[in-house]
């Protein structure tokens, strides 16, 4: 059974429990993905399934990932690849369609995506710093002034200074699966999901 699916960020909405409690929701759209490749021990040196996502025209894709989709057999094209490593092939086939029915509610679920990008931030957005006054005398107000020390002659790495904000890979680990639409392809996951609506990303079972 592969570990974990693709999908589609779609976007939040909410439920209710039983008791009347409201649980904020992110609806993703999880695969269906297909089978595109095996990987075995004896001839890659570890056991993998790779699986692709998505559709794709076929000016989008180069000539050897054209010929890799053939060789497994699907009759249209994936936009996304993606590789699982497994402890087992076993009941996996080439071309085979795995939808999101692998999850079940109350699953714990680990989720991988893109946060969105920010551009370049300052010191007080990207970091939170707390920023000096903007009245009685102050000049620097939300300016990060000194780097540090001056003996060492330059400024190390991992300095917290304005630039590039977001636009990062994000793990987000212990989601719970609420609900499993498996006829939609559908998995509502409590809590929020790094990335814009429509981004790509990764759901992985968590490991035991």
């Amino acid at each position: 059974m592969l570990p974990g699916i693709l999908g589609t960020k779609i976007g939040m909405t909410h439920l209710f429990t039983e008791g009347g409690k409201m649980v904020p929701v992110t609806v993703i759209q999880a695969g269906p993905v297909y089978v595109t490749q095996i990987k075995t021990p004896e001839i890659d040196g570890y056991a993998a399934v790779q699986v692709g996502f998505g559709e794709a025209k076929d000016k989008h894709l180069t000539f050897p990932k054209y010929g890799h989709l053939k060789k497994a057999g699907l009759d249209h094209n994936v936009r996304t690849l993606k590789e699982f490593r497994v402890q087992d092939t076993g009941g996996i086939e080439l071309g085979q369609e795995i939808k999101a029915d692998i999850f079940e509610a109350g699953e714990v679920v680990t989720v991988t995506g893109k946060s969105k990008g920010r551009g370049f931030a300052g010191g007080v957005k990207r970091y939170h710093f707390k920023g000096q006054h903007m009245t009685h005398g102050y000049m620097t107000h939300r300016r990060p002034l000194s780097s540090g020390a001056t003996g060492p002659q330059r400024v190390f790495k991992g300095t917290r200074r304005p630039g590039h904000m977001g636009d990062a890979t994000v793990t987000q680990k212990g989601l719970k699966v609420v609900k499993v639409d498996a006829e939609r392809n559908l998995l509502l996951v409590d809590g929020s999901v790094a990335g814009p609506n429509g981004a790509l990303v990764i759901i992985n079972k968590a490991a035991r």
